[in-house]
């Protein structure tokens, strides 16, 4: 590419960061990182009216997680600062004057009521009221009263918008890198407000003067801004400037059903749409961070929604994702979001995890529980049984027999639990007595000995003596456990599986 690859995400801070923005940012990172680029933050809090504290902090925090910090952003190499929109708002009314001054945008002094009453005469008739180029020489606008009385109602105070002046008659013939060549019509467009009396700029206007002089390259969003493309274009136009070149992703659906993923989907489903807790007055919303996901698994569960490498690759690291990203091979059609996959990708990277660190995330769970037990060990137990988890949360659920003997034992299992059994687990007791070496094959060694020589049957033993270590048939190799709680501890919770069962 001839010029500097420069990408942006530009949230406004209403509210958390859906995933779906979150995919967004991803993706505008991987491509600034594929052509040596610049990925910047841009907070754009120009509906002041929509502003929610903590939103600007959470939306930084989330990318920091997640690993895609931006190299330019609020008080981080403001090399075109400010980057938040609410301190540049002098430098947009220029803009909005100059197109005026060009003849490609108007004062409207119409009143919201106004325009209300002109929508239900409209409705009366069973049309639309749209303000464009079929109306706006008949509406209370500059282009039909002089410069002077323009002038003096701006004066006087009274209420205006700066609109657009959408040309006539004229085919856009537009280019998307993911969605090809596309078609508008401008005469099916309408007037979009540009700058407000109260001297703030719409999104529109101020999106496209900080994104030339912040020297945007390419523009990556959602699907969701693919109709004011012609809009935005246009405006390029008006002012002389090159516009950035445009791509649309594919929206994240609903798991079941049609649509857009809601924040309703993850509540009704027991998944988070939100990178990082979020707290309102009204309760809480899970974060991904919280339920235990790993940012690396995130990250690569969302990277393969709406994309893909063209291989079976599934596990990507950052830099591989950044490495192989393209545009052209971001799909079309919305990606539906699979609950279920979220979670395998998470297994995938608990087991990538050392067995040390993953007892250091569990040491906490065990503690609180009141149970002292000694960090190798903690290692060892992580060890065999964090192949059956997706979270370190499913831990104790897994392990749980390894601290606290059964209360209780699953009923399926107990019917293995014949009249004969107790005899045997008996015996098992005096064979565990003698074991000096109390290490997990020896032990085995030993017991399958004495199984082998009283031609017992091996599910004779082994199914009770489980059941009574575990209270159910469940759990990783069984001489494991049995090292691991040591021999008191099993020859005790034989005697009581004897006495209970």
């Amino acid at each position: 590419m001839s010029k500097q690859v420069r990408v942006r995400f530009a949230p406004s801070p209403t509210g958390p960061l859906h995933i779906g923005g979150v995919r967004t940012a991803l993706f505008n990172y991987l491509f600034a990182k594929k052509h040596g680029g610049v990925f910047y933050l841009r907070i754009e809090d120009t509906d002041q009216n929509r502003f929610v504290p903590g939103a600007e902090e959470y939306i930084m925090e989330a990318l920091n997680w997640l690993g895609i910090s931006p190299s330019e952003t609020v008080g981080k190499n403001e090399k075109f600062g400010p980057y938040r929109q609410s301190e540049r708002k002098d430098l947009y009314k220029q803009y909005a004057d100059q197109l005026i001054t060009y003849g490609n945008a108007y004062y409207a002094f119409d009143t919201p009521e106004a325009l209300d009453s002109l929508r239900k005469e409209y409705e009366a008739e069973g049309k639309t009221f749209i303000y464009n180029w079929s109306n706006r020489e008949k509406l209370d606008t500059s282009l039909v009263i002089s410069k002077e009385e323009t002038d003096r109602r701006i004066a006087a105070g009274e209420h205006f918008v700066i609109r657009f002046k959408t040309p006539v008659d004229e085919t856009l013939h537009l280019k998307d890198i993911i969605r090809g060549d596309i078609k508008f019509e401008t005469n099916l467009l309408d007037d979009k407000v540009l700058f407000k009396s109260d001297g703030m700029p719409t999104y529109h206007l101020a999106n496209i003067v900080d994104d030339h002089l912040m020297e945007t390259s390419h523009v990556i969003r959602g699907e969701e801004w693919l109709p004011s493309m012609p809009l935005h274009v246009l405006l390029y136009r008006s002012f002389g400037w090159d516009a950035p070149e445009f791509a649309h992703l594919p929206l994240i659906l609903k798991p079941i059903g049609n649509g857009k993923l809601s924040k309703r989907d993850g509540d009704k489903m027991g998944f988070p749409v939100f990178p990082l807790e979020w707290k309102t007055e009204e309760g809480i919303s899970s974060g991904y961070r919280e339920n235990g996901f790993f940012p690396e698994a995130v990250v690569n569960f969302l990277a393969l929604l709406g994309w893909n490498d063209g291989t079976d690759q599934e596990l990507f690291s950052l830099e591989e994702l950044a490495e192989k990203f393209d545009l052209n091979r971001v799909h079309k059609a919305g990606a539906k979001f699979d609950p279920e996959k979220n979670k395998w990708f998470n297994h995938q990277y608990l087991q990538k995890q050392s067995d040390e660190d993953l007892a250091k995330a569990f040491a906490p769970i065990v503690y609180e529980k009141g149970i002292d037990v000694d960090y190798t060990t903690l290692v060892r137990i992580v060890f065999s049984i964090k192949e059956r988890a997706n979270f370190v949360s499913d831990f104790w659920e897994l392990a749980d027999y390894f601290f606290v003997a059964p209360t209780s034992y699953d009923e399926k299992a107990a019917k293995n639990w014949k009249e004969e059994t107790p005899n045997l687990m008996q015996q098992l007791i005096s064979v565990l007595e003698n074991v000096g070496e109390f290490t997990s094959l020896n032990i085995e060694t030993i017991v399958k000995d004495w199984i082998t020589k009283n031609e017992i049957g091996m599910g004779k033993v082994m199914q009770p003596f489980r059941l009574s270590l575990v209270g159910a048939l469940k759990g990783p190799h069984l001489f494991d456990i049995v090292e691991l709680i040591g021999k008191e501890e099993t020859i005790k919770r034989l005697e009581k599986a004897i006495a209970s069962l």
